[in-house]
């Protein structure tokens, strides 16, 4: 299955070079490019493409806004949205999460981690770029601990137990299907699961109630 990507950012040369990497890797086509949030709007509500890439600050409409149109709670069929920045700023990364994203990477994070972010996206994973997870989804935790579910609606089973760790330490569901040695469709029946159980829209609220119930692990 062939991952079509919309680019936006207002820079040419960023949009154009991110263009090009997506574009020379197997199984990503780059349907379309923006160079400001309400351009990117538009392309995406027209072009459906399956993962929006899209740079935090843009003039017009900022990332996060872009987000929220796009991918924020109760926006009738969502699109992917992967969030890139040079900034390391939590205010950004916070932001873009809360709005909806399903990953948030840096612009130096390299191809590999750029082409592992939009895959993941298309399949409804979340990936955040590894050296800020465990520090941002720690803060989340620590600034509203009162905002979201403390119980789950149904008690969770001893593998969602082991499943929800995982998520909250950055794993993708092929990792932890492999870490626990069950199927990948497994994986994502236990996924799901917890989506309902405890409320959360994605993977990252889910990481996020992990760290709320003292489930992350260490």
């Amino acid at each position: 299955m062939t991952v079509r990507v919309l680019v936006a950012d207002d820079q040419d040369l960023v949009r154009t070079g991110l263009s090009m990497i997506l574009e020379a890797q197997p199984g990503i086509e780059v349907v379309g490019q923006a160079a400001d949030g309400h351009a990117a709007v538009e392309l995406a509500q027209r072009l459906r493409p399956d993962v929006c890439l899209v740079d935090i600050l843009m003039p017009g409409l900022d990332g996060i806004e872009v987000t929220k149109l796009l991918a924020g709670r109760g926006v009738p069929d969502p699109i992917a949205v992967v969030v890139i920045t040079t900034f390391d700023l939590d205010e950004y990364i916070h932001g873009a999460l809360r709005a909806g994203a399903r990953g948030f990477l840096l612009k130096d994070a390299g191809t590999a981690l750029l082409v592992q972010a939009v895959h993941a996206a298309a399949v409804g994973d979340a990936l955040i770029a590894p050296n800020i997870t465990r520090r941002l989804l720690a803060t989340l935790a620590a600034r509203e601990p009162a905002s979201r579910r403390t119980q789950p609606i149904e008690p969770l089973t001893d593998r969602e137990e082991e499943v929800l760790t995982l998520v909250a330490r950055g794993r993708t569901n092929a990792e932890i299907a492999a870490e626990l040695y069950i199927g990948l469709t497994t994986a994502k029946t236990h996924v799901a699961s917890l989506l309902t159980k405890i409320g959360a829209r994605n993977r990252v609220e889910i990481a996020m109630w992990a760290y709320d119930t003292g489930r992350a692990g260490d």
